[in-house]
């Protein structure tokens, strides 16, 4: 049973900062996932923001938040992070984090197997 479970979400003002986090419990180990984080907006799909590979030596993001996001990973806490920065009222959504065994530009919601809860982020402008 795979459990992850996000914090770090809030209330932040346009141009502020937030970090996510994500720890990972579960059978395996939480070096064998490749990580992802998502966002759905109100009345939107849901869509990839960033990924990161099992040893977090590769990273992915959308275009949309190239460099202001940052993915990490540590795998000695079986945590993975989101480090946002110069947020905008446009970033306003739920933040998930997933775990999937696929890596790569190809790999798509539908290939991430397990889901955390979500955590709020709302940039008031």
């Amino acid at each position: 049973q795979v459990q992850l479970v996000e914090s770090g979400g809030g209330l932040v003002q346009a141009g502020g900062s937030l970090r996510l986090s994500c720890i990972y419990s579960g059978r395996a180990s939480f070096s064998t996932y490749a990580m992802g984080w998502f966002r759905q907006a109100p009345g939107k799909e849901r869509d990839i923001v960033a990924a990161i590979i099992w040893s977090g030596s590769s990273t992915r993001y959308a275009d949309s938040v190239k460099g202001r996001f940052t993915i990490s990973r540590d795998n000695a806490k079986n945590t993975v992070y989101l480090q946002m920065n110069s947020l905008k009222p446009e970033d306003t959504a739920v933040y998930y984090c997933a775990a999937g065994i696929y890596y790569g530009s190809s790999v798509g919601e539908s290939q991430y197997a397990y889901w955390g809860q979500g955590t709020q982020v709302t940039v008031s402008s």
